[in-house]
């Protein structure tokens, strides 16, 4: 076993210990342990011998009542009993490594020796060599009190080694740990066992009052979140953990505002399926991130569902350079499909989605296609050569204030280029085909929300048609991804200017990049056809909060300016539109909703060459006579029907 695993340094390796920082006795006896550390078994078979020997005297003396005079030589029983205690505890592990020093498995290694040692030289004793007129209960004694002495011995050598290692010093950063769980105890045992840690725990506090009195390595539990600005004062912090990885966005908010008001700044620990390791460490401790302060509980996907429609299948994802894109292709090509067909109109997003999945962007792959979906030309001869059997439909222009201002290209793009696509997938038949939508498309507004809900009608009206099964997924905000509202506050805050929100109230739904490519998978394994799923994605998020709690976190104060409402956009979005049904029959957090299919020709009318006003009315009135024809004759049915010639 390696010196690692059984918690020894090498010898080579210098003190990480300044000793300089503290003086007088406390330092003299921390740098004698430390040097005895480097020869520890030396040194515990020494210490388990001079405790037999203390332990046989003591106990002798207390059979005859402290009187020394009746004592004869223990010589000869002391020697057996070293010589017994070091053969026993070399085969016992105790002085080769095999323990993690002061370890539970150690003490009971200790407690097994003793046991035999006292045995041994109990029978030797009384029926093998006379060792003169000694006390049977001299020896059982004597091997109680050389227990306790080697427990104390090993506890006090622990003690003193581990506050030895505890960082310290003026460069070191008083930190108060919020959460007394099993996570704020892995962090404080991890803090104070690395000696080059820019933290030193001082204080503990929880909102559970059955743990007031609780101690963890000696750190006390002080209060709860009420006691946040007196116990940082008194202890003179200047940071906070919060180690609680399963506190959603709410918390985090709350407690982040306290640490503000208290003056101190807001470390956190990453929810659980982050975490490096089971076990906390010191490299898991960072910064809040915008997705701590907009936290909630992550949708799991069934893997080996997951696994069953995509893996040896031939997919192709459209859009494949976008942020969505490009994470769905990572998480496609884990499931080892037969081929993965990324297809983008960008040279340089394909260069980066290759980067990423390949390690190499040559940009001679058979996997990427360049091409647009509004050439329905190519679109057609790209799924009539490499038959794909799965297609997740990511390509859309989704930047709602320009698509106000251009409403001919969303026309193009969002709704005539998902047609083209659709017809390709029928015509080669697709199995599964998943559109991505947004929560625009409910109950929408602005020419985006209008264009997306068409979508969603087409892609219905395309699973009455055909075989396969075709369906939308419909998501809110999705952080991380290119122009999404907290990069750009981050940018604005780099850049020294003032954040900039529309409005005080205004709200959003949000969710992570990974979690809306999990929903994408979920779809296309357990959707059915001609519906839209929608995650329930919790309590929306105002705005002008996260822009505040993002300023707060700036080194130089941050301005927020309000500029009002921008024409097409919502104070509050909602999931799902009026008419529509929130029915989960697969999962608890997602929704299954029919759509009324839409028959292409209904759109004859809309002339994507229209633009201003004219474009945005056209697409307005044609959004609301078929959802009105919809809703008065339509009723969802699986039965397919004839395509009309």
């Amino acid at each position: 076993m390696s010196k690692e695993a059984s918690g020894e340094v090498d010898r080579r390796v210098e003190s990480p210990i300044d000793w300089s920082r503290s003086g007088g006795w406390p330092a003299r006896l921390l740098r004698m342990v430390w040097g005895l550390r480097r020869r520890r078994f030396l040194v515990q078979a020494l210490l388990d011998s001079v405790a037999w020997a203390l332990g046989l005297t003591l106990a002798t003396a207390l059979r005859y009542d402290l009187d020394f005079t009746r004592i004869g030589d223990q010589r000869a029983l002391i020697a057996l009993a070293i010589v017994a205690q070091v053969a026993v505890g070399r085969v016992a592990g105790l002085y080769i490594g095999r323990w993690q020093f002061g370890s539970f498995e150690e003490l009971a290694a200790v407690t097994r020796g003793i046991l035999a040692v006292t045995a041994l030289v109990f029978v030797i004793e009384q029926w093998v060599v006379d060792l003169g007129p000694i006390p049977r209960s001299a020896i059982l004694g004597g091997g109680v009190i050389a227990f306790v002495l080697m427990g104390a011995s090993r506890y006090t050598w622990r003690l003193a080694v581990e506050r030895a290692l505890r960082p310290g010093g003026e460069e070191a950063e008083r930190l108060i740990v919020f959460g007394a769980g099993d996570a704020g105890t892995q962090a404080i045992d991890a803090l104070l066992r690395q000696p080059s840690s820019r933290y030193l725990p001082v204080a503990l506090l929880d909102d559970d009052p059955s743990r007031r009195s609780l101690r963890i390595r000696g750190i006390r539990v002080m209060g709860g979140r009420a006691d946040l600005a007196e116990v940082s004062s008194r202890e003179q912090a200047t940071t906070m953990l919060i180690a609680i990885p399963t506190a959603d966005g709410t918390l985090i908010g709350e407690l982040a505002d306290a640490a503000k008001c208290a003056g101190l700044a807001v470390k956190v620990l990453p929810p659980v399926h982050e975490l490096l390791a089971s076990k906390v460490n010191v490299g898991d401790i960072r910064d809040l991130t915008e997705t701590d302060l907009l936290g909630r509980h992550q949708v799991e996907i069934d893997v080996t569902t997951a696994a069953q429609f995509l893996t040896g299948r031939r997919v192709l994802v459209t859009g494949a350079g976008g942020s969505i894109g490009a994470e769905l292709c990572r998480q496609v090509h884990s499931y080892a499909p037969s081929e993965l067909i990324m297809l983008d109109r960008d040279e340089t997003a394909l260069h980066a989605v290759q980067l990423s999945i390949e390690g190499r962007a040559l940009l001679d792959s058979r996997h990427l296609v360049l091409a647009d979906v509004r050439d329905r030309g190519t679109i057609s001869s790209v799924f009539e050569e490499r038959q794909p059997e799965v297609v997740f439909h990511a390509a859309a222009l989704k930047h709602l204030p320009l698509l106000e201002s251009y409403p001919g290209e969303a026309v193009k793009t969002n709704v005539w280029g998902t047609q083209n696509v659709l017809d390709a997938a029928r015509a080669t038949g697709v199995e599964r085909f998943v559109n991505i939508s947004t929560d625009k498309a409910a109950d929408p507004i602005s020419v985006l929300g209008y264009s997306k809900r068409l979508a969603e009608r087409l892609t219905a009206y395309a699973a009455r048609l055909g075989e396969g099964v075709f369906l939308s997924v419909r998501f809110g905000n999705v952080l991380g991804t290119r122009g999404s509202v907290v990069p750009t506050f981050r940018d604005q805050i780099k850049a020294g200017n003032p954040i900039t929100v529309t409005h005080p109230e205004i709200t959003r739904f949000f969710m992570t990049v990974e979690e809306a490519v999990r929903l994408v998978i979920q779809a296309g394994a357990v959707g059915r056809a001609g519906e839209v799923l929608v995650l329930d994605m919790g309590k929306p998020v105002r705005i002008g909060d996260v822009a505040r709690r993002l300023a707060d976190q700036a080194e130089q104060p941050v301005a927020i300016h309000y500029t009002g409402l921008r024409p097409g956009e919502k104070l509050h979005e909602v999931l799902l539109g009026e008419g529509e049904i929130d029915d989960r029959p697969n999962h608890p957090l997602i929704s299954e909703v029919p759509v009324p299919p839409l028959d292409p020709r209904a759109l004859d009318g809309l002339d994507p060459a229209l633009v201003g006003d004219p474009a945005r009315d056209t697409l307005r009135r044609l959004w609301r006579e078929t959802e009105r024809a919809a809703r008065s004759a339509w009723a969802p049915r699986r039965e397919p029907v004839v395509e009309p010639r």
